[in-house]
């Protein structure tokens, strides 16, 4: 007997204006839900019924063809849909908060737009309150955001609708080579130029981190150990508290000078390491996926000029070691990298 399907999520947000709707659809977003602000409630369903993906939509007194009774009904006829658990999140706040968000904001408060109506915001709050009130008693779940902060209230979101399994952040680590510029997406960079370097060791030279005989070297640097201590643990104790800022994304860079060697073998660790603390962590090599593309021919690479330029000099610190420039002004400049 085959085992039943989970039901598919479907969450509408409604509630008073400037209480909090657009964040919570921002976080059900992050999660994975499709979501949509204000559809018609006449298409609802439709919306609904097109596609498997968890879904969530704004409803309010904006959306067309609006009225408290109409979206019941509506909310009744998808509660009776097989396969589907619906959840309607209702949204408030004290008037004298409303009241300052509206005017923190200058927005026009949508039940006080002027006219017949009037304009006074304090207005339009009671009307809304009174509008949607058969609604607030039908909520699966009331929020009030009077004294909550954006942090608390998407970790409550998070809690309740979370995917089983779903992880809150995900983790990008990438090696680079500094001479061709940091990462512009990096969020933490951290510079592994002063390991000992394979590549002045001709059989480690032509190798990557990725190797076994590279990563036993680089390990062995008498710093290594205090070094990888302190790196995790000052990037440990950061996640749960990115996390609970809010943030989806984290991208940590490690460069070397020619981004093959020391700046991979680390971020090959580090995203192990992440991996077994249980976070999502995906590891990439710019300098080495760019060779890959280039047929591992370097003078085809982006921004590679070694073709024109002389040898470098022996050093004992470096992939390459700087020589002076014409037109520097006395300077050094970086004159190739591996």
């Amino acid at each position: 007997m085959s085992e039943a399907l989970p039901a598919r999520p479907v969450v509408l947000v409604t509630g008073l204006s400037g209480a909090g709707k657009a964040s919570i659809l921002r976080v059900l977003e992050d999660l994975g839900f499709e979501t949509v602000d204000n559809p018609p409630l006449k298409v609802l369903e439709e919306l609904v019924e097109d596609g498997d993906a968890p879904i969530a939509a704004g409803i309010d007194t904006r959306t067309r063809g609006f009225v408290p009774t109409g979206a019941l009904v509506t909310l009744a006829r998808l509660r009776r849909k097989p396969g589907i658990a619906v959840t309607l999140i209702f949204t408030t706040a004290e008037d004298a908060v409303l009241l300052r968000r509206f005017t923190e904001t200058r927005r026009r408060h949508p039940l006080a737009p002027g006219g017949s109506l009037g304009n006074r915001v304090i207005d339009g709050i009671a009307r809304e309150s009174a509008l949607l009130a058969p609604l607030r008693d039908a909520a699966d779940l009331v929020v009030d955001t009077s004294d909550l902060p954006l942090p608390a209230l998407r970790q409550m979101i998070e809690r309740r609708f979370r995917p089983e399994g779903a992880t809150g952040l995900a983790i990008q680590v990438i090696s680079f080579a500094f001479p061709r510029g940091l990462p512009r997406e990096a969020d933490l960079v951290f510079d592994m130029r002063f390991l000992r370097n394979p590549h002045y060791v001709p059989a480690l030279k032509p190798q990557t981190g990725r190797d076994p005989a590279v990563a036993a070297y680089v390990e062995e640097d008498p710093d290594f150990a205090a070094f990888w201590a302190r790196l995790t643990g000052f990037i440990d104790p950061l996640l749960p508290r990115y996390v609970a800022e809010g943030k989806k994304y984290l991208t940590i860079a490690l460069g070397c000078t020619g981004g093959r060697h020391r700046s991979v073998l680390v971020a090959e660790r580090l995203a192990d390491h992440l991996r077994s603390a249980g976070w999502r962590a995906d590891v990439t090599h710019r300098e080495l996926a760019q060779r890959e593309l280039a047929g591992m021919d370097p003078g085809a690479l982006p921004g590679h000029r070694s073709a024109t330029l002389p040898a470098p000099r022996e050093g004992a610190g470096g992939d390459a070691v700087p020589s002076p420039q014409a037109g520097t002004g006395g300077r050094e400049a970086l004159t190739r990298t591996p």
